[in-house]
């Protein structure tokens, strides 16, 4: 029997037999649960009372609930104005099942590994009330069941192995307020250490346990009575906050900076903090540097990156260069021959520099012509067959990238062989890629550490290119590379202004155009233009506004434009929370494309419920599957006898078990800065007041951009004006520009370049 701990809430009432302010215990199994949230782990669920005609509606604070889990819950009734009766848990224990129903559903609901609904009906017909005793003394018998061979029952005794070994973890850990889930991936973690791990110091699970986070080992920590001004408490809560801010996209803080917000967040006494600090310096976990007004406080791993990274580029631009001079003269009328293509003077001189220099930076907005630039150099690459190699940060843009220069293209973890067994690149300095030519697109998506290891793979003899567009978002993850790189003179840069007319045809190249300079997007409509991709609806009620969105995605635009709603809108909103939030939008675009149906598997994980066909978003870097941050996929399978969930991802199928879930989310609507990278047919984007905080003109820009046929903005002219106007970016603390122009690189001339006439032409 587990016994857990409920926070509950919410207005007084009156049960038919009992006083709102009267203790009760009941006790029954878990029929339905009807919400769960993501953030709080607050439920709304139904539990089977013995003797009671309906089932109970239970609301409070249980973690990681199963249907079919036999529960004993204490608390008071009240009377939800709204909902009616209800059950306030104020604690709870997880009871083993007693009835057949309950053993089978406890059984089914993809507790034990290689026991599915299927099997669990055949193992209660079986062995009736004796089920667990029999998986538990005499797993021999589970033969006796059709479909269970040895290989399944091995896998089943296997797993009830493991909860039976686990259950003083788990006992322990959610007597401590950890679920089930994470109960079992510390215990993964540490083996039978894990409470002796727990005990001596509970911070290591935020470092060593994803998904788990400071303010979870906190609370640990604090019941198993570690006291608040504990150095250990002090040391974990700057280490925490550090990684805070690295993921707001710095790559180091400044130190007065890091201690203000640690201790208010730790509520403790700024004295303390120092010590705690250098003794975090003492164990490499953070680097220490000078600056002119402070110090520089960085995460190990992102001082390495920029330190390296400033150091390779610079050694990487002072080598001789491979790739044989071409005389242009000749080569440049010789590919617009040969490929159709007319080059103008901006586009020739991008084309002159990607042949001289080692390295060279091209950045420019949709429709300023990137795109030939790329072809018309590896047409030239082609000719004098040299080895060249084509990358881009996600699969989706990898893929756009060998479409419109059609040539091979992968995406940056695969270029570098990522090696899940190694947990590292493989391709690195000792072992740099075979290759003369290197171009690289999206570059804005690209943080630190990724370019450190792309620097640091690429031979010091091969040229490197780099495409992008400055003005959209940073990237995800620290440091804003592209703009550093911009930045410094010693390093070749071509800044791509004219829009070529049939790009100005559309209105959603010209409006991008038009909020990048900060002025009003044109939302004028012309009745008899059929060829129109970019509109404006008005919406003030966020309510309303959701609607409005659903019904966009469901109904209008396929019916209209014969899109598909699930393979060619997305929904891209600036924030997470609130109506009009990626949360709430998702909960009801999945109501309206992917409702359940008959006999169709889903699953309630961590909140979250997935259907097969969702479409889901990978949240976090997973080496070891090959899926990255922002990476979208489609749900495929859900197994509960393999308690596992096929998402295809691109062209490949990739395999999560249930305790990974927390890796996904829906993606029928995502955050703006999750899009980078990718684009969509068609783009739905409501633009709210409710959003202000993030109404900024390069976010704007950024979703105006991912649009490839169709865009309605929705909500407000009053939204839609302050992002316009508001050019203010976050600043993001990094020293890459001041190491890079500190290394002595010699500042180039671009507009300088000529014909060289001693070169060989093409041939």
């Amino acid at each position: 029997m587990t016994s857990r701990d409920a926070r509950t809430g919410g207005a007084g009432g009156e049960h038919l037999q009992l006083r709102a302010d009267s203790y009760a215990s009941l006790e029954g199994s878990v029929a339905r649960i009807t919400y769960v949230s993501e953030d709080t782990q607050y439920v709304v669920a139904r539990l089977d009372v013995p003797g009671k005609p309906d089932p109970v509606t239970i609301v409070g604070t249980v973690l990681s609930l199963t249907p079919g889990e036999t529960l004993r819950v204490h608390g008071r009734w009240s009377h939800h104005p709204k909902y009616g009766e209800q059950f306030k848990v104020d604690r709870y224990e997880s009871v083993v099942p007693a009835t057949l129903a309950g053993i089978q559903k406890y059984l089914g609901s993809g507790m034990i590994k290689g026991i599915g609904p299927v099997f669990a009906k055949r193992l209660v017909e079986a062995f009736g009330g004796d089920t667990l005793k029999v998986i538990e003394e005499t797993p021999g018998r589970l033969a006796e069941v059709e479909g269970i061979g040895p290989i399944r029952r091995q896998r089943i005794t296997t797993a009830w192995a493991e909860q039976r070994e686990i259950r003083e973890v788990m006992l322990f850990l959610q007597g401590h307020g950890v679920s089930p889930a994470y109960a079992v991936k510390i215990f993964k973690t540490y083996g039978q250490a894990a409470i002796a791990t727990v005990r001596e110091n509970p911070y290591r699970l935020a470092r060593d346990i994803r998904g788990i986070g400071f303010k979870t080992a906190d609370k640990i920590a604090r019941e198993v009575g570690i006291p608040a001004d504990s150095p250990l408490r002090a040391a974990a809560g700057i280490l925490h906050t550090l990684n805070e801010l690295t993921d707001d996209g710095h790559v180091y803080v400044p130190e007065t900076e890091l201690l203000r917000a640690a201790e208010e967040m730790l509520e403790i006494p700024a004295v303390l903090l120092p010590d705690a600090l250098a003794a975090l310096g003492a164990d490499e976990a953070v680097v220490v540097e000078p600056l002119a007004d402070g110090r520089a406080v960085y995460l190990k791993s992102l001082h390495v990156s920029e330190t390296q990274l400033a150091q390779r580029l610079a050694d990487f631009l002072r080598a001789p260069r491979g790739v044989p001079l071409i005389d242009m003269s000749q080569a440049l009328p010789w590919v617009e021959q040969k490929t159709g293509l007319a080059l103008t003077e901006e586009q020739r001189q991008a084309v002159r520099l990607a042949f001289r220099d080692k390295l060279l930076v091209i950045t420019g907005g949709p429709g300023t012509g990137k795109t030939t630039i790329l072809q018309a150099v590896i047409r030239l690459l082609e000719a004098k067959r040299l080895r060249m190699h084509l990358a881009s940060p996600t699969g989706r843009a990898a893929k756009r990238l060998a479409e419109v220069t059609r040539h091979d293209a992968c995406t940056l973890h695969r270029l570098l062989e990522w090696n899940p067994r190694e947990g590292g690149f493989q391709r690195n300095a000792r072992n740099s890629l075979e290759t003369d030519f290197v171009v690289v697109d999206e570059v804005s998506m690209i943080d630190v550490l990724l370019a450190h290891h792309l620097v640091q793979a690429i031979p010091l003899t091969a040229t490197l290119l780099l495409v992008g567009d400055a003005d959209q978002l940073p990237s995800v993850g620290p440091g804003t590379v592209l703009k550093d790189l911009l930045a410094v003179p010693g390093i070749p840069a071509v800044r791509l202004t004219t829009i070529f007319r049939q790009a100005a045809q559309s209105r959603i190249v010209s409006n991008a155009h038009r909020v990048n300079r900060g002025e009003f997007p044109d939302l004028s409509v012309t009745a008899a233009d059929r060829t129109q991709d970019f509109f404006f609806l008005a919406e003030e009620d966020p309510s309303k506004l959701q609607d409005l969105i659903v019904d966009l995605a469901q109904r209008r635009l396929p019916g209209k434009y014969g899109l598909d709603p699930l393979a060619d809108i997305q929904v891209l909103t600036p924030m997470h929370r609130g109506p009009i939030g990626a949360g709430q939008l998702n909960a009801a675009l999945q109501a309206a494309l992917n409702p359940p149906r008959n006999g169709a598997a889903e699953l309630l994980r961590g909140g979250r419920i997935f259907r097969v066909g969702d479409r889901v978003l990978q949240l976090r870097n997973n080496y070891d599957k090959g899926v990255y941050n922002g990476d979208l996929g489609r749900i495929a399978a859900i197994d509960p006898s393999e308690q596992s969930v096929a998402v295809q991802v691109d062209d490949r199928e990739v395999s999560y078990d249930f305790s990974d879930l927390d890796e996904l989310a829906l993606a029928y609507a995502v955050t703006v800065h999750k899009s980078q990278g990718s684009e969509y047919p068609a783009v739905i984007v409501p633009v709210h007041t409710t959003h202000y905080l993030m109404l900024q003109r390069n976010l704007l820009y950024t979703a105006i951009t991912r649009a490839k046929r169709l865009l309605v903005l929705v909500g407000t002219r009053k939204a839609l004006a302050i992002a316009t106007k508001n050019d203010a970016t976050r600043r993001r603390y990094s020293r890459l520009r001041e190491r890079l122009a500190a290394s002595g690189i010699e500042a180039h001339n671009a507009q300088a370049v000529l014909d060289s006439p001693q070169a060989p032409g093409i041939g």
